[in-house]
């Protein structure tokens, strides 16, 4: 069991459409220690933001309504500290991804490429978090 001192630091947004996907990854992030607020539809996650709450994101780039780069955007300029990952299905060329946010072309974010087996994600996110 987790201390509430530690909390914001095992926080982790997660957003994906995929309701299949965010309960997957909802369950063994909790598994590994995370404390998980999932959400399937991206605007609803906005609203529900608060500065200082999350350790980290994990945000999948295609999704409807509000993508994933429009989301981090917006995260960002609510929380410039909060670690930012993201998730795809599909290939991505950093050099479009940083022509697109400049921003990350130093952030350097990870990108989880899916289907992604559950022990790359769970490190890679402790190593994200460890940074």
């Amino acid at each position: 069991m987790m201390n509430d001192i530690n909390i914001n630091n095992n926080r982790i947004l997660l957003v994906d459409d995929e309701p299949d996907i965010t309960l997957t990854f909802r369950l063994v992030l909790e598994d590994n220690g995370f404390v998980v607020n999932a959400f399937n539809d991206s605007p609803l996650a906005l609203s529900s933001f608060k500065q200082g709450l999350y350790a980290l994101a994990l945000i999948d780039i295609k999704m409807p309504k509000i993508n994933g780069f429009d989301l981090y955007k917006e995260i960002r300029k609510l929380d410039n500290r909060i670690k930012v990952c993201f998730m795809t299905a599909f290939d991505i060329k950093r050099d479009e991804l940083n022509a697109e946010i400049p921003a990350l072309k130093e952030e350097n974010p990870v990108i989880f490429r899916k289907p992604i087996k559950i022990e790359d994600l769970v490190s890679g996110i402790n190593a994200e978090l460890a940074d």
